[in-house]
């Protein structure tokens, strides 16, 4: 069994949604990012909702990691500065994860901002200010930064010296694959209504699908990995949200199939027929991602 010397941190669930909406943010930016590449027009009104919807998503997650600083939340900006006297400089220290991730977020919102700037405008007026060539470019970039963010915070709990959260190498993978699949759901149920974004909709369902096989493959390792060091029994308490985790699984391959059986047999499917088991499925699989994140974070403390 590994040996832990810590004391657990006792995160509130301030610390839970930053976890949620950072995969949210960085999933949504990251599926931007692949349907404007598909070369296919009818992709760009889903594209821009996609970057739409990283902007409050990201915004939300600085705050909640200020509101969990308690009474002192307005040092925040000392993990951005070094206030010690006579030392005063930026603070970024490469080998710390934290400082990392606050700078990588911070980068992260750079890209959103514009990108969901110009989707806005490109929405109001057809076109947005950049010119789409030069956009993907920079969405290239974004997206790079947006996969870290949805990673990342598995990876921090991975570095730490956790019960649970050390015991395996998994959680940076889970969190990212459960960060676009959450992101995928999320943007599906925001466009079921929206005829000039319906193209995009088996498509995200699809990609969902696919997002939630790496998932239920990352739990399976989780689960094995965390077992071999003895800290199984840890995790039953937890058992009913990893259930709720994987009903969200299980309910985006059960559509992401479906939409696969419509295109292989050469049929249409209208908005209005997918508007029930959308709404089903997106909140599903949303309150899976959540659970999942909850049963990680709160199994070692």
């Amino acid at each position: 069994m590994a040996e832990h010397f810590v004391r657990a941190p006792e995160w509130t669930w301030y610390i839970l949604f930053y976890f949620f909406f950072a995969g949210l943010a960085g999933g949504a930016y990251a599926l931007g990012t692949l349907l404007r590449f598909s070369g296919d027009p009818r992709d760009e009104p889903a594209a821009r909702i996609a970057f739409i919807v990283s902007f409050p998503t990201t915004v939300i997650c600085p705050i909640l990691l200020t509101a969990d600083l308690g009474a002192s939340w307005w040092k925040f900006w000392h993990m951005l500065v070094n206030v010690t006297p006579g030392d005063t400089s930026l603070n970024f220290k490469y080998l710390s994860p934290m400082s990392v991730g606050v700078w990588a977020l911070l980068v992260f919102g750079f890209f959103v901002t514009i990108s969901a700037f110009d989707s806005w405008l490109g929405n109001r007026r057809g076109a947005g200010i950049i010119p789409l060539p030069l956009h993907r470019a920079f969405n290239f970039f974004g997206a790079l930064v947006a996969i870290f963010i949805a990673s990342y915070t598995g990876v921090l709990l991975s570095v730490s010296n956790q019960p649970i959260w050390s015991d395996t190498w998994a959680l940076g993978g889970l969190f990212l694959a459960s960060g676009l699949s959450g992101a995928a759901a999320l943007i599906a149920l925001l466009i079921r209504n929206r005829p000039e974004a319906s193209f995009s909709l088996g498509r995200l369902h699809q990609a969902d699908g696919y997002f939630s096989v790496l998932e239920i493959a990352l739990i399976i390792v989780f689960f094995i990995t965390v077992g071999a060091t003895g800290a199984l029994s840890r995790m039953l308490p937890w058992l009913p949200l990893w259930a709720i985790a994987v009903a969200g699984v299980a309910g985006s391959l059960v559509e992401a199939r479906g939409h696969m059986r419509v295109e292989a047999g050469g049929g249409s499917a209208t908005v209005a027929g997918f508007r029930l088991d959308t709404v089903v499925v997106s909140v599903l699989v949303l309150f899976g991602v959540l659970a999942m994140r909850a049963a990680v974070i709160f199994s070692a403390q």
